[in-house]
């Protein structure tokens, strides 16, 4: 018998609301509330509202918090000086390859806030614990399932929060991206997953149920998981499991701007990643003729064969687009073939991303 699925604090109001329910890596996840579609163009022209308590904030505290941390992750947490700064890294294994992606915030010299993926949690939790007892360095890990997390996302999202949270305007205004602000429990981030500008809101999860009511009632539009996929595909933003995982390397992921090989400083995986031959990239696709491009469909290049990572229709650009790892030297405007079906239709690569700020970049 497979065990029950998780749920988060707002489960029983995403079945009020008619929400399609879906097995999301053993979590019971709205995937959308009527049409995917609307709900991705809501966050694109207005305000989406996003529960991603799925997630897990993990607070690290004490003295050697900042030194652990130097050696934990690829990204160089130095660049953070300022109280409230986040810092995207990935954290590796001693092979180089991709234990989880995560954001870490800066709060002070003895707390650092980091949020990890849902299905990586566990995994990352036990590293970390490991990593932390081997170097000896004494801290206190504790995962924040006592917080539910919300992502107010769109053109729109900072009217939103500020009218659903009396007060929240004296935080909004002053906070730039990339940054977060705490307020006794409560805690305001300007960071996301949809190429728009918005904020991932941690609450208690008692309070949760009430602050996603009042974000409703201020204009927000409850979405699924189903949009957030092509919203995160449109802004170019990598998926755990699909775009990267333990067996492939930040370096051939898109994501070498997050690892750190400038400072002398020491980190799990920095020497495979230095004695390692980088032979592919992730680009991205626009497919030319007519079809999907879906996740693991074979790319076929006059460098050899790659392969898509994830695919799918955005509804901004009204075409096929994808991010797919194909072999060097194959540069933006050239067309390479993907094979659907057991056809082999024409696509063009470009830059990524595709979307930004509701604006199509291709």
């Amino acid at each position: 018998m497979s065990d029950p699925l998780k749920q988060t604090p707002l489960n029983a109001t995403h079945r009020e609301l008619g929400a399609r329910m879906v097995d999301f890596g053993g979590w019971d996840m709205p995937v959308n509330y009527g049409s995917q579609i609307e709900e991705h163009h809501a966050v694109r022209k207005g305000c989406g509202l996003f529960d991603v308590s799925h997630m897990l904030p993990l607070d690290i505290r004490g003295a050697n918090v900042r030194a652990f941390l130097r050696r934990l992750v690829a990204n160089n947490v130095d660049k953070l000086q300022v109280s409230g700064k986040a810092l995207y890294s990935c954290m590796l294994n001693e092979a180089g390859g991709v234990i989880d992606d995560l954001i870490l915030y800066f709060m002070d010299e003895s707390w650092f806030r980091l949020v990890v993926n849902a299905g990586t949690a566990e995994k990352d939790l036990a590293w970390m614990e490991t990593m932390n007892a081997e170097w000896d360095m004494g801290l206190a890990l504790t995962p924040r399932r006592d917080l539910a997390m919300i992502a107010v996302q769109g053109p729109d999202a900072t009217r939103v929060l500020d009218e659903a949270l009396p007060g929240a305007d004296q935080i909004t205004a002053a906070l730039k991206p990339f940054n977060a602000a705490a307020m006794g429990e409560m805690f305001i981030a300007r960071t996301g997953y949809t190429g728009e500008d918005g904020f991932e809101v941690m609450v208690l999860a008692k309070s949760a149920p009430f602050f996603w009511k009042a974000l409703m009632e201020a204009g927000g539009k409850p979405i699924g998981l189903g949009a957030r996929d092509t919203l995160r595909l449109e802004a170019g933003m990598n998926l755990y499991g699909q775009d990267m995982d333990e067996t492939t390397s930040p370096l051939e992921s898109g994501l070498a701007w997050t690892v750190d090989l400038k400072s002398e400083r020491d980190f799990v995986g920095r020497k495979a990643l230095e004695a390692s031959e980088v032979t592919k990239q992730l680009t991205g696709l626009v497919l030319v003729d007519k079809g999907v491009l879906r996740a693991h469909q074979k790319v076929h290049t006059r460098h050899g064969e790659g392969e898509i990572t994830s695919g799918t229709f955005s509804p901004t650009l009204q075409q096929s687009i994808a991010l797919a790892r194909i072999p060097l030297g194959i540069a933006p405007g050239d067309e390479v073939e993907v094979e659907i079906r057991d056809k082999k239709l024409k696509a063009k690569v470009v830059k990524y991303p595709f979307v930004r700020n509701g604006k199509a970049l291709i």
